[in-house]
């Protein structure tokens, strides 16, 4: 993917190549990519490379399943990576950070009871 996974990626991939929190698909809010789905967010969300240097750095790690995705931002090499938001419609307009780590989005999410916790603030 051009970008090392730091120390809390790494940790999840080493015991899993993706997942589903609370629920299966297709009805799972919490979808986590395996790494061979992992690709360039314009590419994945909007289906076309943007070229923008401003989304370079942004990947789709969660698929929240209703054109909502959470993306991991690798602009910081080594880690940790933070974690937006992204819209299908609204990408590369309208991300927004929703943690500063995947460990720390995956305590907030663990915490959810299935629900996107950063939309119910």
């Amino acid at each position: 993917m051009g970008w090392k996974l730091d120390d809390d990626l790494r940790a999840l991939y080493l015991r899993c190549d993706g997942a589903e929190l609370f629920r299966p698909l297709p009805e799972a809010n919490y979808s986590i990519l395996s790494l061979s789905d992992i690709q360039l967010a314009c590419l994945r969300l909007r289906k076309r490379d943007e070229g923008s240097v401003a989304t370079a750095s942004h990947f789709p790690l969660v698929d929240c399943q209703d054109s909502d995705w959470v993306l991991v931002d690798v602009a910081q090499p080594g880690g940790p990576y933070p974690m937006l938001d992204a819209y299908h419609e609204t990408y590369s307009r309208g991300v927004r950070q929703i943690a500063g780590s995947f460990h720390e989005f995956l305590e907030r999410a663990l915490r959810s009871n299935g629900r996107l916790y950063w939309l119910n603030d």
